[in-house]
């Protein structure tokens, strides 16, 4: 089911089937994560199954954030940020795993897509281009500060989150995609809030 979810945002889409499925497979993780963390219960993702969870997580827009609409916070940290050295140590954990490869996509994005990113991430054009002008080797030196900013994206919006779940955990194509259709109309509602 995932798969054809994905093709169909793809083609709908200006965003390739990778970058996509990336997406899809990272908000997948974001999902098992939050299903295991105590201060995100109100997501109410912990009694889907994985199944469910990927069905939840095809959308065409990243259901974790990393305070990607903070212009200002991304500015000062992408301009301060030290290259990362051979010898630092690498820290581990789920989470810090997770941010890893979200700072890697969304660095990705921002240079291949960038216009996508401002939907799919919540970023604005400054922060887009402020990714874009970041070296790849200046990310891991950034994944320590950005984990305690790990959060669900419209973490404020419990109608989003709970119809996403009930969707999900009904297997009802439909309904879950209306509910992702009513994701990005919030991405799209965010971005027109800044101008």
């Amino acid at each position: 089911m995932q798969d054809a979810i994905v093709g169909r945002w793809a083609r709908e889409s200006h965003l390739t089937a990778g970058i996509q499925r990336s997406l899809c497979e990272l908000n997948h993780r974001f999902l098992d994560l939050a299903a295991g963390r105590t201060e995100w219960s109100a997501m109410q993702v912990a009694p889907l199954t994985s199944a469910q969870r990927a069905a939840a997580a095809a959308c065409p827009y990243a259901l974790f954030d990393l305070r990607f609409a903070d212009e200002t916070h991304w500015r000062t940290r992408l301009q301060n940020s030290p290259s990362w050295q051979v010898q630092d140590e690498l820290m581990a954990g789920d989470d810090v795993s997770f941010v890893r490869l979200a700072l890697f996509f969304a660095w990705h994005v921002a240079a291949s897509a960038g216009l996508a990113a401002q939907l799919m991430l919540g970023m604005n054009l400054n922060t887009v281009a402020a990714f874009r002008r970041t070296p790849l080797n200046r990310l891991p030196a950034l994944v320590a500060s950005e984990t305690a900013h790990l959060s669900a994206r419209w973490s404020g919006c419990t109608g989003y989150w709970s119809a996403l779940v009930a969707a999900a955990s009904r297997s009802d194509p439909a309904a879950l995609r209306r509910v992702q259709l009513y994701g990005l109309q919030l991405a799209a509602a965010s971005r027109l809030e800044e101008r």
